[in-house]
């Protein structure tokens, strides 16, 4: 690209397939039209079946999407599990982000280098449990393993095992990644997220939502799914009438009314200033447990949990504290999911504190006043705030990023983000900056909201680099015709040391229109023996601005093979011929060929699958089945595998993915093979 100039842009196209006649009885009604989610959903699909820019897949491949959450600017996130022969690949996951009109306007996935594992292990299942449970002190609870594929700069076939306990004391929810091989452990991330330190007690007389009627309650909040509170190990707190606590700090049920109202608190916040569904962004929260016979409170993966002080005069249940915990949970059910290592860590632990700031700031509460301390209520450990936002460093936390963050633990590490928010939000003023500027605050709401539309282009490797870059193109996403938010972001980011990213945008003051086009690939395969020649349609389409100059290439030929494009550039807008013609002497196997747009103002990427002569099957976890094949052409009751399930056609299609939106009409899921 000669130029860069905003998001990649892919359009979507529909995946095409017939579908059975159906008798004429009544003259159809007017065909509603499409959602704009389902729009967005579509358009992602076509592009992560195509492996376009950054969803570069190889042989055996593929992306399954997990979810559509919509973001702001009319923009919607779908996030993809990568899978390879039907196995999870875990770190391999992606973000598409597109809108509501099924354009594609960004791409982003995980690094993983090119995975050529075999699909079988050797290592016995009970051998990997072993393995696994010694890594946890006090044992309670060790799941199945499972067989993954651990990506990275060097994937692994392994097992994850989870194992649930303690370990030295504190509780742990430990993934376990065991070599399917050799037994070694690779890996380990844990879904336990503390609070580090660290009724209405803390809010004085407040109104909280819950369930029953006449004589008979419960702490189940009645409108919002999975929100509950209970004592630790215990059940649900009940009661015969909807009066709750007596306003002691060292009584549970009091303990309970400040986490419910709390997070009933976070989960309005959600949805009026950020626009997502509830703590899982679909409709759903999670159970909260009080009385934790610990100086602490934790995220352990599905529900949050609740200590004391360590003079035991308090629990642990601030607003600020129970809106970090379902901070980790929001983290969690963003695209990328809990991720590992200490930076990613530490943007977990800075999330959790900006959700809690965020809750605070939408709440206003006249007895608990909004603020950027963090636990200062619970003053967990008679030293007052457990972090300061403003200026980490009052407790020897980094107020600067540095190449030292990925080693630092991860409270600690939260440091750089947290100051990058509190500096968009409020400004400098008292804040020290690492490079002696000065920065000018956009507000709270304005802040939260660039910080959450960033976060929805998260994957599991994060980092302060992509943060930046993220919410840089979040804030020109969100307002569009204004530089004032996105100079402030970028002003934020400088000031505590995180450098300049390579491709983050810049902002005009114009509305984002630019130039920009798709381009994809029909089909996306062939095979063929050597000697032969293989040919794809390669078309591309304006979706913003005017058309520009595409020159066409094509790379990651296999030995012995040519590509020549007809023509060799094209108007945006215009289609092309991609022939590959191998040689007598090209090897036998599957290649992935790179086709490239590279246009005067935007690059684009999409894929090919090339397999020559016959070669051995790759393992499809489907006991010898067939691969569905995007190329070929399927009749009533072929049957395929595909992404670990056997498919059985109902119809005639071709390129109608197995498991995509709509594809019921054409496949039936026969279940895990």
């Amino acid at each position: 690209m000669r130029s860069p100039r905003g998001l990649a842009a892919i359009a979507g196209l529909a995946l095409t397939f017939a579908v059975p006649a159906i008798p004429a009885a009544a003259a159809p009604a007017p065909p509603a039209a499409t959602p704009p989610e389902a729009l967005a959903a579509r358009a992602a699909d076509q592009a992560a079946l195509n492996g376009a820019d950054r969803l570069a897949k190889g042989a055996g491949e593929a992306f399954v999407r997990t979810g559509v959450t919509p973001g702001g600017g009319g923009l919607y996130f779908a996030s993809y599990q990568r899978t390879y022969h039907g196995l999870p690949v875990i770190g391999g996951d992606a973000v598409v982000v597109a809108d509501g009109a099924g354009r594609v306007r960004g791409t982003e996935a995980a690094h993983t280098a090119p995975i050529t594992v075999g699909t079988r292990a050797a290592l016995k299942a009970e051998q990997a449990t072993k393995a696994a449970a010694a890594k946890v002190s006090t044992v309670d609870r060790v799941d199945t393993p499972k067989l993954v594929v651990l990506a990275g700069d060097a994937p692994a076939l392994a097992y994850e095992v989870v194992v649930s306990g303690r370990d030295h004391g504190k509780p742990t929810h430990l993934h376990v990644f065991v070599d399917s091989t050799t037994g070694k452990i690779l890996d380990t991330r844990d879904d336990v997220r503390e609070a580090g330190t660290g009724n209405s007690y803390y809010a004085g007389t407040v109104s909280i939502d819950t369930s029953g009627s006449g004589s008979s309650y419960s702490m189940t909040d009645p409108g919002r799914r999975g929100i509950a509170c209970g004592r630790e190990g215990g059940s649900i707190f009940t009661k015969n009438s909807n009066t709750w606590g007596n306003g002691s700090g060292t009584d549970l049920e009091t303990g309970c009314v400040d986490v419910l109202y709390s997070v009933q608190t976070e989960w309005k916040m959600l949805a009026d200033w950020l626009g997502r569904n509830g703590i899982d962004g679909a409709g759903g929260g999670f159970r909260a447990s009080v009385g934790l016979n610990d100086v602490n409170a934790y995220w352990d993966g599905s529900s949050t949990h609740f200590g004391h002080s360590q003079d035991n005069r308090r629990q642990a249940t601030p607003m600020d504290v129970v809106g970090h915990e379902f901070g980790h949970a929001i983290f969690q059910t963003t695209p990328g999911g809990a991720g590992s290592g200490y930076e990613n860590g530490g943007l977990n632990e800075s999330t959790g504190d900006i959700f809690g700031a965020l809750t605070e700031y939408y709440a206003n509460n006249p007895v608990d006043r909004p603020d950027f301390s963090v636990g200062e209520g619970v003053n967990l450990v008679g030293q007052g705030p457990i972090r300061y936002m403003d200026n980490p460093s009052k407790v020897g936390d980094p107020n600067c990023y540095s190449a030292s963050i990925p080693s630092t633990e991860v409270h600690a590490a939260a440091g750089p983000q947290n100051h990058w928010f509190y500096l968009l939000s409020q400004g400098s003023g008292a804040s020290p900056t690492c490079n002696s500027s000065t920065v000018t605050g956009i507000g709270i709401q304005k802040a939260g909201k660039i910080f959450y539309n960033g976060l929805l282009k998260k994957t599991s490797s994060w980092n302060h680099r992509a943060a930046r870059k993220a919410t840089l193109e979040a804030a020109v996403a969100l307002f569009p015709g204004s530089c004032t938010e996105f100079a402030a972001t970028k002003a934020a980011w400088d000031a505590v040391s995180v450098p300049a990213v390579s491709g983050e945008p810049t902002c005009s003051g114009q509305p984002p229109a630019g130039n920009d086009y798709s381009l994809t690939l029909s089909p996306t395969s062939a095979s063929v023996q050597p000697g032969q020649t293989a040919t794809t349609t390669v078309t591309t389409r304006v979706t913003s601005g005017s058309a520009q100059t595409v020159q066409l290439l094509a790379t990651g030929l296999p030995e012995g093979a040519k590509a020549t494009f007809s023509p060799a550039s094209v108007q945006s807008g215009g289609t092309s011929t991609l022939t590959i013609t191998t040689s007598a002497t090209t090897p036998e196997g599957t290649s992935q060929v790179t086709v490239t747009g590279d246009g005067t103002d935007a690059d684009h990427t999409a894929q090919f699958s090339l397999t020559v002569g016959t070669g051995t099957p790759p393992p499809t976890g489907c006991d010898g089945l067939a691969e569905w094949d995007s190329a070929k052409a399927y009749v009533p009751n072929d049957v395929v595998g595909h992404n670990g399930h056997k498919w059985t056609s109902l119809w005639y299609s071709t390129g109608a993915e197995p498991g995509a939106p709509g594809s019921w009409a054409v496949w039936s899921d026969s279940g895990a093979c």
